[in-house]
């Protein structure tokens, strides 16, 4: 175990991982969302890809805790429950097909998904109806295959809720509430199915230590009212990890 834990820090990119956490933690603070998104454009260009997703929900794990608090209370915890009922019926099927992917497929596949969900937000459609029981749970399910097989829960989710009418700090905190259950899933069965990599787990826990310093200042950034920003910024985020994910750099 120590030698492998040490191995790891010979990683090929290491720097630019810990970097992608860190200005992920900034961008989870902020936002809510994005933040697996950003470190999986690096990590799926680094580690292989059941090491670029342990790594991401291990480096995820700590970042939202100062967070939780306010999230609990601005956010919709039941509507949150349903996602988690879904996700966690279908995140095993995705780890399944994550576990026979090759590591090329898995990069294009990542950056496929993130900007299929950026073009789907900037046409400018809008959910307009109800966010029924069975629309929350189906969603939670595709973002839990999505979970398991590219690592990214986020897109169906943040599509459901960005397109819909609530309140921004409802749906920053639902965020938040949602991607940190599912990173507890994911790392459940991962253990559970023995595809767990501890020196891995450990270097993603080690990243996320500076990831709690930028969800606390991220936070701190976030502004209700600034709607038409936090849009733009949510935007600006899918567009450059969808570009960074891209295996033509590697």
């Amino acid at each position: 175990m120590p030698e492998a834990l040490t191995s790891v820090f010979d990683i090929d990119g290491l720097l630019w991982l810990f970097i992608a956490v860190f200005a992920a933690g900034l961008v989870r603070g902020f936002a809510g969302f994005g933040s697996g998104m950003i470190i999986m454009a690096t990590a799926s260009s680094v580690l292989e890809p059941v090491s670029a997703v342990i790594f991401m929900m291990m480096a995820e794990l700590l970042g939202p805790l100062p967070n939780l608090r306010a999230a609990w209370r601005d956010g919709a915890p039941r509507d949150v429950g349903r996602l988690m009922i879904g996700a966690t019926l279908s995140v095993p099927i995705g780890i399944y097909c994550l576990a026979n992917m090759s590591t090329e497929f898995f990069g294009w596949i990542v950056s496929g998904c993130v900007l299929t969900l950026l073009i789907c937000l900037m046409s400018g459609w809008r959910y307009k109806g109800v966010l029924t029981p069975r629309l929350t749970v189906a969603t939670g399910a595709v973002g839990g295959f999505m979970s398991g097989f590219a690592g990214i829960p986020g897109p169906p989710v943040i599509m459901l809720y960005m397109s819909s009418l609530l309140p921004i700090s409802v749906i920053r905190a639902n965020f938040l509430l949602y991607l940190l259950a599912i990173d507890v899933v994911m790392i459940a069965i991962f253990w559970g199915s023995g595809l767990f990599v501890w020196s891995i787990a450990v270097l993603g826990l080690i990243a996320g230590l500076p990831n709690v310093m930028a969800n606390i200042l991220g936070a701190k950034l976030f502004d209700p009212k600034a709607e038409v920003i936090f849009r733009r910024v949510a935007y600006l985020i899918i567009a450059a990890s969808a570009i960074m994910g891209l295996p033509l750099w590697t």
